[in-house]
């Protein structure tokens, strides 16, 4: 006998163990009912990923599920909120117990992690696509927005860029790229660095994440900030396998500019809390890079040493230019 719509809702998203004291009323009515705790901001987030656009068609059910939550953290991470609770909207070509079971899984391998409780959504017919909006708390006015650098602030990343932009043209261009499981998980499993945003409150004047390229998502904080940026090509960090990748190819540094998928934070600090800034470093297993300094005169520079190397600041993904 088929599933309908709300056999899959039972069968596979309503067994949840996490159970938050902040959800009244949760799946199984028209609404969810949230309160909201005191002295808090709400953050929401909501991404759409589309099958053949945002992940490879034979993408495993599990992988899928993981990064479509992964990349709605990602966002709450760059606004320094703690996660809260979700909702999913499911539109399936067809029902498949199996793809559902995997997907379920790895929806709740990261949901758990970070105690979120999955609330309402949607299930539907048609091309496979993921819409997930994830629901966060701040301290009333702490969160971290990208309109606060100014002039003589660092620019810094978390971790390295570049590596889901090469595990891409390994799945794609295998011929040409050597098979890399590192990269290819960097791109199937990011790793959204909410407990970096939640200490970055403190002293990150503004912060965004790096979904379409460092060059297009600093460019937005450089917009909504209404400065410029000097960047050091030779300081932005890059894996053993990019490096690898550079070294072949030039101008694979493309890789790191404008690759994206990459899910790390690029965050402006002033330097009179560079000091703060390293004890945070110190103490967190994610790697911390400085890589150039907002500057007065709009658009990016961008230094090879004494070379100035032309970019065009809008390099990245963006849906409807192609």
């Amino acid at each position: 006998m088929p599933q309908s719509e709300f056999d899959i809702i039972k069968d596979y998203f309503t067994g949840q163990r996490v159970k938050r004291d902040d959800v009244s009323l949760g799946i199984g009515d028209d609404a969810a009912i949230i309160t909201v705790p005191h002295n808090q901001q709400l953050v929401i987030a909501i991404d759409t990923l589309v099958a053949g656009v945002h992940f490879l068609t034979d993408s495993c059910a599990e992988d899928i599920a993981y990064k479509a939550l992964a990349v709605n953290l990602s966002d709450l991470a760059a606004m320094g909120a703690e996660p809260a609770w979700f909702t999913l909207a499911l539109t399936l070509p067809k029902v498949d117990s199996l793809w559902l079971q995997g997907f379920a899984k790895g929806l709740f391998t990261l949901a758990e992690q970070y105690k979120l409780q999955l609330v309402g959504g949607d299930t539907t017919q048609g091309p496979l696509t993921i819409s997930i909006q994830v629901a966060g708390y701040v301290p009333f006015d702490m969160a971290l927005t990208r309109s606060g650098a100014k002039a003589g602030d660092g620019i810094y990343v978390t971790g390295t860029l570049g590596d889901a932009a090469l595990g891409l043209r390994c799945l794609q261009r295998p011929d040409e790229y050597h098979f890399d499981q590192q990269a290819i998980n960097r791109l199937n499993r990011p790793q959204a660095r909410i407990e970096m945003g939640l200490v970055l409150r403190e002293i990150a004047t503004a912060c965004i994440d790096v979904s379409d390229g460092l060059l297009a998502d600093l460019g937005h904080i450089l917009d909504a900030s209404y400065v410029g940026a000097r960047l050091d090509r030779n300081a932005i960090p890059l894996s053993n396998s990019v490096k690898r990748v550079c070294d072949r190819y030039e101008f694979d540094y493309a890789l790191a500019l404008s690759g994206g998928d990459d899910y790390e934070l690029c965050f402006c600090v002033a330097p009179e809390n560079d000091a703060k800034l390293k004890a945070i470093a110190t103490d967190s297993d994610v790697s911390i890079t400085k890589i150039g300094q907002i500057e007065v005169k709009r658009g990016i520079s961008l230094r090879d040493g004494d070379k100035s190397i032309s970019v065009n600041q809008a390099q990245g993904f963006e849906h409807f230019t192609g």
